[in-house]
């Protein structure tokens, strides 16, 4: 090991376990340290290599949708500074760099520290490789702006579009489950190396951030590519068929990724995040009839074609109509109400996930959807949510939790995400 990766292990190790007032003061001294970390792990540990956590965009956006999801919230801790943020995103940039190459957080690791000390890394990874891992780190509104204050004197350079979602029809959201100055998507293809990695995380942040809120999800509602197959949400029905694919560049410049001619300029390459923790009454719609349900969706159940008919990728005729007049895809159905020529051409890339949390106090399941959905501009996700006021599927989801964060581009190598931010 060398002397610098020697002395960030040590450093980690303070910032991991040692008391609050001594975590702070190793995070308001650590932001230069953080940063030359990176630039000498990237140089002396895995030159040449394929390490996907460094590029123009993040990962965890066009990436394959993988598996599993650990998705976390922070808020930053109370008399904390400029310095303090600079330092945590260096030491998140540093320990992510790594876990994406199925590596642990440090050098000296699970093992191979002083015994007597508690170790940089879990340990509970060991072993299970990558698996696909990506990690996703996003800026919330009240990171600029918390109450009038801005604590790290950057509110100059808050996006005048990321403030907080407006209230929709239906909402029932919980505060403690909304929000956050910040947040982490982590996606994997085995659920252990999500969680191991949000964990980890989290102990970097002590004495700095601590977690708001979190979500595990599996079974992705979502496809990023033509090589994955459309997966279903537990209503049981194809999710999203016409999503935003990776090499749709087009696409991809027009209604995800922020433009250079967009404000403020750091944030060019990014996107805006929303989040929504969507809660599905599934005992409820067990027991509505299989043509209501087609109608409500708008698809077929079993093949995911249209109700005017062809395949799964048959564009839908939102023009077509029965012998009766009524159209055939229902007017209040979610595929005519969501699709962009209802909305102005907006589209999204969504990339959501499944959840069962238990049983609720009623002994029903605790069950839904978390929708998560990457756009140029949060207007775009506003747009469509307005058009879903009357969406014949309301009478079975509850929006409880919500948050929308900018998600900066990607970091170069030896430097760190959000580092434009700061500059």
């Amino acid at each position: 090991m060398s002397e610098e990766d020697e002395g960030l292990s040590r450093r980690g190790l303070l910032g991991l376990v040692g008391a609050g007032a001594a975590g702070l003061a190793v995070g308001a001294s650590a932001g230069i340290a953080g940063g030359m970390a990176i630039a000498r792990a990237e140089a002396a540990e895995d030159a040449g290599s394929d390490d996907d956590f460094f590029g123009a965009h993040q990962a965890g956006i066009t990436t394959p949708v993988q598996d599993h999801m650990h998705f976390a919230a922070f808020d930053m801790m109370a008399r904390t500074d400029r310095a303090d943020l600079i330092s945590l995103l260096q030491d998140w940039s540093y320990a992510a760099s790594r876990m994406t190459r199925g590596l642990e957080v440090s050098a000296t690791g699970a093992v191979g520290g002083s015994p007597e000390a508690p170790p940089d890394d879990t340990g509970e990874a060991l072993g299970l490789g990558a698996n696909g891992l990506t990690i996703t780190f996003g800026f919330g509104p009240t990171l600029f702006d918390s109450d009038g204050v801005d604590r790290y004197g950057i509110g100059a350079q808050r996006p005048a579009s990321l403030t907080k979602l407006p209230a929709f029809l239906g909402d029932d959201l919980d505060p403690e489950s909304s929000g956050g100055d910040l947040c982490i998507q982590a996606c994997a293809d085995d659920p252990q190396v999500a969680v191991h990695a949000i964990r980890n995380l989290s102990r970097i942040a002590f004495g700095r951030a601590k977690i708001r809120w979190s979500q595990m999800g599996f079974g992705r509602t979502s496809r990023t590519t033509s090589a994955q197959q459309t997966p279903r949400n537990l209503f049981g029905y194809k999710d999203g068929t016409a999503n935003i694919l990776a090499d749709d560049r087009e696409a991809l410049a027009e209604h995800v990724w922020v433009a250079a001619s967009d404000s403020p300029a750091w944030m060019a390459g990014g996107s805006y995040l929303v989040a929504r923790k969507i809660a599905m009454l599934i005992e409820t719609w067990d027991r509505v009839r299989l043509s209501e349900q087609d109608a409500i969706v708008g698809r077929d159940k079993g093949a995911g074609a249209p109700l005017s008919g062809g395949d799964e990728f048959t564009e839908p005729d939102l023009q077509a109509v029965d012998a009766a007049g009524a159209p055939v895809i229902p007017a209040r159905s979610h595929v005519r109400l969501a699709h962009p020529d209802m909305n102005g051409g907006v589209r999204l890339l969504r990339r959501g996930y499944n959840f069962v949390d238990g049983n609720n106090d009623l002994g029903r399941l605790d069950a839904g959807l978390f929708f998560l959905s990457y756009q140029r501009s949060p207007e775009q996700f506003v747009t469509i949510q307005r058009a879903l006021s009357t969406d014949a599927m309301n009478e079975y989801v509850r929006h409880v939790g919500s948050g929308l964060w900018a998600v900066p581009p990607g970091a170069a190598p030896g430097s760190y995400v959000g580092a434009g931010l700061f500059g």
